[in-house]
């Protein structure tokens, strides 16, 4: 079996347990989303970024795949403004751990947009509900988004799948601001994944704004 038909293999296989999640969920007299999602927690130590450090200190928080078990979750979640700095909090799609190294996410990327911490809890919790219901254009292109709480500003980023299909790259940033809402003055930053991991930082030497 070559690649490209074990990659089919899988997609095939991921494809029948959404369905038969969804059909599940259905007959128990839910609302099943299009996609299952995972929240995550890391709290960050201060110092050099590894791999390993990374990895360690990222906690998996809760998993849904319902309307019903969505607001369960988020309801017991701490709001971003209780949140001790530096720490972040992902939400990603099932099967995807949110790692630049992962294999969903090392040939895509991230747009960045900066907050005053009084007014990131309200564009956090749009977007939550922007990506719990599908409600950006390529969805499937879409891995997750992570809150980062920092000492003087709170970081949004959406992470896609494919940083060089421009088309998409570009359609997720105007989507993002027409559902965000985003004032005039908010600039929206890219960067790549193997960008980031060559320079070991998330949000410094971004590579497009717009």
């Amino acid at each position: 079996m070559d690649a490209t038909t074990e990659k089919r293999s899988e997609t095939d296989k991921e494809y029948d347990e959404d369905r038969d999640r969804q059909s599940r969920d259905l007959k128990a007299g839910l609302h099943p989303l299009k996609n299952k999602f995972v929240f995550w927690y890391t709290r960050r130590t201060p110092g050099v970024r590894t791999q390993s450090s990374y990895e360690d200190n990222i906690k998996q928080i809760m998993d849904f795949s319902t309307v019903e078990g969505f607001w369960v979750c988020y309801c017991h979640l701490a709001r971003p403004s209780s949140l001790p700095s530096p720490t972040d909090l992902h939400l990603f799609k099932q099967g995807i751990r949110p790692l630049w190294e992962d294999s969903a996410n090392c040939n895509g990327g991230k747009w960045i947009i900066r907050f005053k911490k009084a007014v990131s809890g309200r564009f956090w919790e749009d977007l939550v509900l922007a990506l719990v219901g599908d409600q950006l254009d390529y969805s499937d292109n879409i891995c997750g988004a992570v809150l980062s709480i920092r000492f003087n500003e709170d970081i949004l980023s959406v992470w896609n799948r494919n940083a060089s299909d421009n088309q998409a790259v570009m359609a997720l940033r105007d989507k993002i601001k027409r559902h965000l809402k985003l004032p005039h003055g908010y600039v929206m930053e890219y960067k790549p994944h193997d960008a980031s991991l060559r320079d070991n930082s998330s949000y410094r030497n971004t590579w497009l704004r717009g």
